[in-house]
């Protein structure tokens, strides 16, 4: 059987060496590593994970919590592209991926204990924040490595990775102002994550700032799916005074959206005009194409991925939250039409 020494004796290196190269250490320069890992792959050396972990006390393995329900997460294309920030990231820094999910909270507590306890990984992403999250509180409580994908009032020094979310509401409803719109409506997600009452902020202040009421009755909670966007649309037109213009919490919900009103015989922009969140990459080709909020996605998971690689090895960090930068993708739904009904 091929061993480490063997390596090294083939390398012209010592075994720390070759354990360092396994283990992708920083300080082994990129020519050793590549000269030891060709030998390694032409004797079929294989590490022996679970001795390395016993010896180093790590996995190299980092788990992603994924979010309840689980099919939003295949029904909508921004996580895809979230994902693939965190797993081209986490592979470059050497690091196998574990993702998992639960049916309710009690579920999620235990199965992130048994992952944290178990010491199963190095560290959690989660992929979404809640009000009030005890999967947050557990994490801070343990002092195991973890990222949040959003933010969190209760734990403000918890490493995260966000936008302005407030703010990039706010752009995206004044950009309705600016087309002359005075009734704007807001499709939100479940309240209780931070997403939605952050983008619910941010659209409630410009309708303020421009004098525009914010009526309860032109806001509607639903989830992050398309159909959430199409039932939304049957009570909002069928209200006396509609809204002219609309504001949606996601792409996927635009979808949902864009067939509620072509069933019931409205156009968009003609009608009611909209813009949403995230820029996905069918939003462009929708019918019309949707403006939308560019939120850096593939980026969000990226610096996720990488703040996390750099907590588990204790490297300081220099800013605790991380905002991705937006912006906002003018396209024909949000676009005042001479045709424009009201």
């Amino acid at each position: 059987m091929v061993t480490i020494k063997d390596i090294a004796r083939i390398a012209g290196v010592s075994p720390s060496t070759v354990s360092r190269v396994v283990s992708n250490h920083p300080r082994i320069s990129l020519d050793t590593s590549r000269k030891v890992k060709k030998i390694m792959d032409e004797l079929g050396y294989h590490p022996n994970v679970m001795a390395k972990s016993l010896v180093s006390k790590t996995t190299n393995t980092l788990a992603i919590l994924l979010p309840r329900p689980a099919e939003e997460l295949f029904q909508n294309f921004f996580f895809g592209e979230l994902l693939r920030g965190i797993l081209t990231q986490a592979n470059r820094a050497g690091y196998d991926m574990l993702m998992t999910t639960a049916t309710s909270e009690h579920d999620e507590i235990e199965t992130v204990s048994r992952l944290v306890r178990g010491r199963r990984v190095d560290g959690v992403i989660l992929i979404s924040s809640r009000v009030n999250d005890p999967i947050v509180a557990f994490l801070v409580q343990q002092a195991f490595p973890f990222v949040l994908i959003g933010r969190s009032d209760s734990y403000p020094d918890a490493l995260s990775v966000d936008n302005d979310n407030k703010q990039a509401a706010f752009d995206a409803t004044q950009h309705l102002i600016s087309q002359g719109h005075e009734r704007i409506g807001f499709v939100s997600g479940p309240i209780n994550l931070t997403v939605s009452g952050d983008r619910l902020s941010g659209y409630s202040s410009a309708l303020e700032a421009a004098g525009l009421p914010v009526r309860p009755d032109w806001i509607v909670e639903g989830e992050f799916l398309q159909e959430s966007g199409y039932r939304a649309m049957s009570l909002i037109m069928s209200l006396p005074e509609r809204p002219t213009a609309l504001v949606v919490i996601d792409d996927i919900v635009a979808f949902g959206v864009l067939r509620g009103l072509n069933e019931l015989g409205y156009s968009v922009p003609d009608d009611i005009s909209l813009v949403s969140f995230n820029n996905i990459a069918l939003s462009e080709l929708a019918t019309p194409p949707i403006s939308s909020i560019d939120i850096g996605t593939y980026q969000l998971g990226y610096i996720a991925a990488q703040t996390l690689v750099r907590a588990v090895n204790d490297e300081p960090s220099h800013q605790k939250q991380i905002i991705i930068p937006h912006r906002l993708m003018i396209r024909e739904s949000s676009l005042m039409t001479t045709n424009k009904r009201g």
